[in-house]
């Protein structure tokens, strides 16, 4: 497949997804072609514009439908899915009795029908709903010049402000308040680091195999006797390649990071990632929560291959679910009530961390919940901690990188 054509199916996948893209979406896109992909801006604009995927983010399909994305909050999937189909069939029936009248909206009848069927097929499909909910509940962001969107399965989280945490009454005290914070432009891994990436690791740094140097010797002090569990001697399971690695401890996740040339994120960047660039939501997509969005709740009994579920706005996967994530912060449950504003990280610098990494004692914050537990604890918002060199089977990691300026 030849760059071209690579772009193309993406284009066409988005088309799939939704119809209507913003303006910013439409940039972000012609920057990605030209960067990543080697197209002039006119063959981009014309790949796009010949698709049909429309650009300026003028309609949103929840007003067409006289809805609000509120609706979302206290239905489940099917019950949101029957109130949209209700509300269409109740619209189209009522345009083909108007017949000629003018529309005051500008539309004539047969548009109208065509964009109330643009806004069923839109809302009645959690993915395609996600990518519009993404377009409408952003906060402004702007997509750094000359910065490629995605470098080697990462993918740029744009420099700008978010709301970070919650002011829901029901959330534990350390997500409380809700406070905007300013993140610089970072990559972040697009899935968590698997069985398969580390192995590689663990074969070019072999003291960190959990049967020599480091692991054999010093097992009380970055690793608990429960480092890489589920391996067999110097390999994981034949199944698990593209599973997340688990039974890893902060020590191990950071000299990984390390390795490759990249660091874990911290708490405030994993959760602006998490967002996927939506605010005020509970979950990545959206409020509303099924099975099918991510492992959670012990509804497979283990960990599952990652990207199995659909991505955020950013296009990630695994965000929430599937393994907990390290991140670089010190855990500090009071943290929130007198964080930086910028950049925010507890415990010291980012350079000083992993610089003097092994020498931490602390607690570090673990965000995104996992395949054992239950909806409370996958939300974008939920926090908790673990001790450095606690190796668990529900936990893994994901790595992040900034960007140079």
């Amino acid at each position: 497949m030849t760059q071209r054509d690579e772009f193309i199916s993406i284009i066409n996948t988005l088309k799939n997804l939704s119809s209507m893209i913003s303006i910013e979406q439409r940039k972000a896109l012609l920057q990605q072609a030209v960067q990543q992909y080697g197209l002039s801006v006119d063959e981009a604009t014309d790949i796009i514009s010949t698709s049909g995927l429309e650009s300026g983010g003028s309609v949103d399909y929840f007003e067409v439908l006289g809805l609000d994305s509120l609706e979302l909050e206290n239905r489940n999937e099917s019950e949101f899915v029957r109130l949209v189909e209700e509300i269409h069939e109740e619209m189209y029936s009522a345009s083909l009795t108007a017949g000629g009248r003018p529309r005051t909206d500008g539309r004539t009848e047969e548009q109208w029908r065509t964009l109330l069927n643009q806004a069923r097929d839109a809302l009645i499909d959690p993915r395609k709903r996600s990518t519009h909910l993404t377009t409408y509940l952003t906060n402004d962001i702007t997509v750094a010049p000359n910065v490629p969107l995605f470098v080697d399965n990462m993918a740029l989280i744009p420099e700008g402000e978010f709301e970070m945490g919650c002011d829901d009454p029901d959330a534990f005290y350390d997500e409380q308040p809700l406070h905007k914070v300013y993140i610089d432009n970072f990559y972040i891994d697009q899935y968590p680091v698997t069985n398969a990436d580390f192995h590689e690791f663990v074969q070019a740094e072999p003291h960190w195999n959990k049967r020599q140097g480091i692991a054999r010797y010093f097992p009380d002090r970055y690793l608990d006797s429960y480092y890489l569990h589920h391996w067999d001697q110097y390999n994981y399971p034949d199944d698990k390649a593209n599973h997340p690695v688990v039974h890893i401890s902060w020590y191990a996740a950071m000299a990984y990071a390390q390795w490759v040339g990249k660091r874990l994120p911290t708490e405030a960047e994993w959760e602006k990632a998490a967002r996927g660039g939506m605010a005020g939501q509970k979950y990545p997509w959206g409020n509303i929560l099924e099975s099918g969005m991510a492992n959670y709740g012990i509804n497979i009994g283990q960990t599952t291959p990652v990207g199995k579920y659909p991505p955020n706005g950013y296009e990630l996967y695994d965000m929430v679910g599937n393994v907990w994530e390290w991140c670089l912060d010190d855990w500090d449950e009071n943290y929130y009530q007198s964080s930086p504003t910028s950049n925010p990280i507890s415990g010291s610098s980012i350079d000083e961390i992993m610089t003097n990494f092994l020498t931490s004692k602390a607690y570090h914050v673990i965000r995104g919940g996992s395949w054992y537990n239950s909806f409370e604890y996958i939300r974008v918002t939920k926090r908790t901690r673990a001790p450095a060199k606690y190796a668990n089977s529900s936990i893994g990691f994901r790595c992040a990188m900034s960007v140079k300026s």
